[in-house]
């Protein structure tokens, strides 16, 4: 499998600057798709009911919503080799989304499939429709002993737990409690005592707004769990965020907007691989 990875310094396409740190930091893009209906949604803030249909890929007019495109525009044209799909319907406790799952999944790109994982036979049915990585997230998850056994079942170099937060603030499942005063890092910390390998930090209320990242927080989280690889997941703007992110610590990120929009498009891509 290639991954597709950008070789990330402090240099904007065209212009030069130091690199972040003395060696060489690949980071991994990992582009997004938001399903819904069996359309491709425009996620913003994490109020989901409100996503509408993606209008472009690129900084080019698309086929609203049409999930095959974007999906194509993303490895064909951006040269992207992974796939993140969020199934918002499984992740509300709707029908989920197969057929549209089941069709990206035939493509070349590795996919990364959030589908609302509760239990192991949750995380089994996300591998049977095509999965080869698969989410498990905070806001649906019922208890930490089931992120392990999820771990133990299909293997933990396969499962990815997403710390969801909304304003920094830990998103749990209906009817889960916390203790008081758990932070993301000592949540960070029991997923990967768990046996999880990879973790997703983002925060929805960030997600399409151009708020940007929390720089700090995923700081924090490398420091309190510096043996998994850390995926920062939305507020991706434009290059300089990148940078920002290889420089948190991080081994990837997950973008939609944008590649949606072009402010990261090919361009920009190619030149990076060349750094």
């Amino acid at each position: 499998m290639q991954v597709y990875s950008v070789r990330v310094d402090a240099r904007p396409p065209g212009k030069h600057h130091d690199a972040p740190n003395k060696e060489n930091h690949t980071l991994q893009i990992i582009g997004v798709l938001d399903l819904r209906g069996g359309r491709a949604v425009h996620a913003r803030g994490g109020v989901r009911d409100r996503y509408s249909a993606v209008q472009s890929a690129a900084g080019w007019p698309i086929d609203p919503g049409n999930v095959r495109t974007l999906a194509e525009v993303y490895t064909d044209v951006l040269g992207i080799s992974e796939l993140y799909a969020a199934d918002l319907d499984a992740i509300l406790d709707r029908q989920p989304q197969d057929e549209v799952t089941k069709d990206l999944a035939s493509m070349p790109a590795p996919l990364w499939l959030d589908a609302g994982v509760r239990s192991v036979n949750d995380a089994r049915r996300a591998i049977t429709v095509g999965a080869s990585r698969v989410i498990v997230g905070l806001e649906t998850l019922p208890s930490f002993d089931v992120l392990s056994q999820i771990c133990d079942a299909i293997g933990s170099e396969r499962v990815v737990f997403s710390l969801d937060m909304r304003d920094g603030q830990p998103m749990v499942a209906n009817g889960v409690q916390l203790p008081s005063g758990l932070s993301p890092e000592n949540i960070a910390r029991t997923a990967a005592a768990g046996g999880v390998g990879t973790l997703i930090v983002i925060d929805l209320a960030r997600v399409g707004t151009g708020r940007g990242l929390d720089v700090d927080l995923l700081q924090r989280i490398h420091a309190a769990a510096p043996g998994v690889n850390l995926i920062a997941g939305g507020g991706v703007r434009q290059w300089d965020d990148l940078v920002h992110v290889a420089k948190a610590g991080c081994n990837g990120a997950l973008l939609a907007t944008a590649l949606h929009n072009g402010r990261i498009g090919a361009a920009e891509i190619a030149e990076a691989q060349k750094l």
